[in-house]
């Protein structure tokens, strides 16, 4: 039933309805079990008492008169569903079980409130979760498609050439068509300054962080930590230690970067991770994660490679670099995965001049998403694009899917 149901949220809606039935039930059967009759609450004689003359007329009869044999019948306590012989069948054994007594019920019942509260808890955080951040996920897996009809692809142009066939005896001709490979013209541009890569400088100043953004981003963290210490805890002890609200402020204003808050909470539980006893550092999508210092580095170091816009008006995603990303991965081989502080997106570039916003063919639409996206594929095998995570001597290791 597991394996066919692997949405969290539906689990949740299912436990708490069991949860709400279990406790509507409770609460009924104790209400009914509470239930007395009107002599045996007020302390007075029963009829049979009083006819036989064991005890004093006193109080006087009621106004209403003495409750007769059918009205104590009728307001005689009824069973509770969990002292029925078939409950007992079912849940003793076949055994005889005694009747629950009043304190019983009440701890019953009120352990079965505090279940669904906890249910609705859950069920709302998860709500408010799929409200704060992307309904499905924040990942759409996508496919190249090579369309052989346009006229240029990528600044290569197909123009029609005319080859002229031998004409018949009746002077008329045909006029096969044949493409041939042209150049597109470019048009000529001067590369401006990235304005992004020349912050003015600022004091740094701590922001308040969203209280909903810690809350989803750690219950993702706590995921893909308890699936690395169960399946790769060598790539666990690579995790780093809790980073500091001022370091990141910090380098906010050593950038002229906002940090997205999604990042910046990460950054707080895991300042990135670093090689610890020759094993790789843990990552995402074949890459270490960069600690704080470690992205503000890279960040300059992009920057000084490239800090002109080649396009006019410049495009900040059509280069394979910008002063406006934020690079929080690296591979060793001079490409990294970067998120951009201005969408949110996560996208990668390639040492060899171009970047994408498809990292392994997936659009992820924020830091988070990366994070539930790798979450969901530990647990369940799955694969983020063509990338899937696996273990190698208790070690994690990003395969290409085939």
């Amino acid at each position: 039933m597991r394996r066919l149901i692997t949405s969290r949220g539906l689990w949740l809606a299912l436990a708490a309805t069991v949860v709400a039935a279990t406790v509507a039930v409770i609460v009924r059967s104790r209400r009914r079990s509470t239930r007395r009759p009107p002599a045996q609450q007020d302390g007075a004689p029963l009829p049979a008492q009083v006819e036989s003359g064991s005890v004093a007329r006193w109080p006087p009869v009621p106004i209403l008169g003495t409750p007769t044999a059918e009205d104590l019948e009728r307001y005689a306590a009824e069973p509770s569903i969990f002292d029925r012989p078939a409950v007992g069948m079912i849940f003793g054994g076949g055994r005889k079980r005694e009747p629950l007594d009043d304190a019983t019920r009440r701890r019953l019942t009120r352990w079965g409130i505090a279940g669904l509260a906890l249910c609705l808890l859950a069920v709302g955080s998860q709500a408010l979760e799929s409200v704060t951040f992307s309904k499905d996920g924040g990942v759409e897996t996508t496919e190249e498609i090579w369309h052989q009809d346009e006229p240029c692809i990528a600044g290569v142009c197909w123009a029609p050439e005319i080859e002229q066939a031998p004409a018949p005896d009746d002077g008329d001709y045909s006029e096969p068509v044949k493409y041939v490979e042209t150049q597109e013209p470019v048009p000529a541009s001067q590369p401006s300054l990235d304005a992004d890569c020349r912050p003015e400088s600022r004091n740094p100043r701590v922001r308040k962080l969203d209280a909903k953004a810690t809350r989803a981003v750690n219950r993702q963290w706590q995921r893909i930590e308890a699936w690395l210490k169960a399946h790769a805890p060598r790539s666990y002890r690579t995790l780093g230690k809790p980073g500091k609200a001022e370091s990141i402020a910090a380098a906010e204003a050593q950038t002229g970067l906002r940090f997205p808050d999604d990042l910046r909470a990460s950054l707080l539980r895991h300042d990135g991770a670093a090689v610890v006893d020759d094993t790789w550092a843990f990552g995402f999508l074949g890459n270490w994660s960069l600690s704080l210092q470690g992205i503000r580095d890279t960040w300059r170091g992009l920057c000084e490679i490239d800090d002109e816009d080649e396009e006019e008006p410049a495009d900040p995603r059509s280069d394979w670099w910008d002063g406006r990303m934020l690079p929080f991965g690296a591979d060793g081989m001079g490409n990294h995965l970067v998120i951009d502080s201005v969408k949110h997106d996560v996208g990668e570039t390639d040492h060899e001049g171009s970047m994408s916003f498809t990292p392994g063919g997936a659009h992820i639409r924020s830091y988070y998403a990366l994070l539930k996206a790798t979450a969901d594929a530990m647990e369940n095998g799955g694969s983020i694009g063509y990338w899937k995570p696996r273990t190698v001597a208790g070690e994690l290791d990003w395969d290409v899917r085939d």
